[in-house]
């Protein structure tokens, strides 16, 4: 199917959506096709091999918890926070695992075979699960590669999703895959960025049902920061990385009470550290696109609705308004990189991740403030091109360090984005185009030790312990 808003923020489980949310989301449909093919009372036997990235940092990003909580049939939008807590504590308690839900085998963490320096051809996040019967024998195979954002492609099914994925847009009103494409369709039709992905989004649902949708992922980017400000202490992993946001949180209620215009940098921080932080917990959040990126688009859209002229005086339905608005206009620039380039930092680096989001927080940002299409791209180009280069380098292989600080930083370059582009009239030298291509580019020639492998930069310079 033609990407869509709802594929760009889902529902998942931290610390990582290409290295827990995708390979959770793998490990189920594998689950399911085995459960539905019959041959569950064959298997006795279960082998999982993990390649490249996915064994490089595993351990620190949940990879194969997530795989265990999959194989037992469970999906990242629908587990909740204390069901995986239970479920892994069975699991290391008995050392069994509950195949498809209903097969005991003796199986944990320890079993995974990892190989790190095996990378396959179509992506370094590539995961194999192979179950046999009592003589040994293959009872069902499959490989799967997770690409960033949650998304995961079959081995052998690449062109075959491709094609679907091609013919899928040809059933939308107003298809695009560039930006100039899509400024296009705005200029043609009259209509906004935001506007144009609306559009398309009926072809598949109703006018309440993407309302209600979109409102619903904001419900929970507000949970993940509830959720946040009430834990306490260190985060977990072994890099002894102290949680901020409560503390912040108690500081800005006391001197900030009536939301003074002085602090908005203080709170757009808060917000991106919040959900970061309950991320690297492995909390409930939303991919934005990608969970190392979760806390960029909450942190812009707080901005909008506490701090955007007029407010103060709006009533819910107008502030509903500018949340649909900002995710629909978000989700578009949001497909323009998922379809011209890459959001897995495993891929392209952290510029994949964070660059993107913060590409498709400036871009919505500048549209809630009353932008022009031509001023929305470019402030969705301005956050990218300061964003290009940005490697991927996770000391311990955890979403911690530089990941958190680095969604809040971000977060400000996308306001500051906006702002500089609303201060123009959308004409720029550099278009939004030529930036995603630049930004594929870079992470194609970006050694594979800034990309998720924790064997360069930050990840070796820095003692963990």
């Amino acid at each position: 199917m033609a990407v869509g808003v709802f594929d760009l923020f889902s529902v998942g489980i931290g610390p990582s959506s290409s290295h827990t949310v995708g390979p959770m989301r793998a490990a189920a449909v594998f689950a399911e096709e085995l459960k539905g093919s019959g041959s569950l009372d064959r298997v006795a036997g279960l082998r999982v091999d993990l390649y490249g990235s996915l064994a490089a940092t595993g351990h620190g990003h949940g990879t194969m918890t997530a795989i265990l909580l999959g194989l037992e049939g469970f999906h990242p939008e629908k587990i909740l926070p204390a069901e995986v807590e239970e479920r892994l504590a069975a699991i290391a308690e008995t050392g069994t695992l509950q195949l498809a839900g209903s097969v005991p085998l003796p199986y944990g963490v320890k079993d995974m075979v990892l190989r790190p320096l095996t990378v396959l051809p179509r992506h370094t996040n590539g995961m194999t699960f192979t179950v046999t019967d009592e003589a040994g024998e293959v009872v069902h195979k499959a490989t799967f590669f997770s690409v960033g954002g949650g998304f995961i492609v079959r081995e052998g099914e690449e062109d075959a999703a491709l094609k679907e994925l091609d013919e899928s847009k040809k059933e939308l009103p107003l298809p695009f895959r560039t930006a100039a494409e899509l400024l296009g369709r705005c200029q043609s039709k009259g209509l906004s960025i935001g506007d144009v992905m609306f559009v398309n989004e009926l072809a598949s649902r109703s006018e309440q049902e993407i309302r209600e949708g979109l409102l619903h992922i904001y419900s929970v980017m507000e949970e993940c920061v509830a959720t946040s400000l009430k834990r306490e202490g260190l985060l977990p992993g072994g890099l002894k990385v102290r949680r901020r946001a409560p503390d912040w949180h108690e500081r800005l209620e006391k001197e900030d009470k009536d939301r003074d215009p002085k602090y908005w940098q203080e709170w757009v921080n808060l917000i991106a550290l919040a959900v970061n932080e309950e991320n690297a917990s492995g909390g409930r959040v939303v991919t934005a696109p990608t969970n190392g990126a979760a806390g960029i688009i909450p942190a812009v859209l707080y901005y909008a609705l506490h701090f955007a002229p007029g407010m103060d005086k709006a009533t819910q339905e107008d502030r509903d308004d500018v949340v649909v608005k900002f995710l629909l206009t978000a989700g578009a620039i949001g497909v323009l990189y998922k379809e011209q380039a890459s959001i897995s930092g495993a891929e392209v680096g952290c510029q994949g991740e964070v660059g993107s989001a913060s590409s498709m927080a400036a871009g919505a940002l500048a549209e809630v403030l009353g932008g022009t299409p031509q001023q929305v791209e470019n402030a969705a180009e301005i956050a990218m091109e300061h964003n290009l280069g940005l490697t991927c380098d996770p000391i311990g292989g955890l979403v911690q360090v530089p990941c958190i600080e680095r969604n809040a930083i971000a977060a400000a370059k996308a306001i500051n984005a906006a702002k500089m582009a609303l201060w123009g009239d959308g004409t720029h030298r550099v278009s939004l185009d030529e930036v995603i291509v630049t930004m594929r580019e870079t992470g194609r020639d970006m050694s594979s030790k800034y990309k998720e492998t924790a064997m360069g930069g930050l990840a070796v310079n820095v003692v963990e312990c």
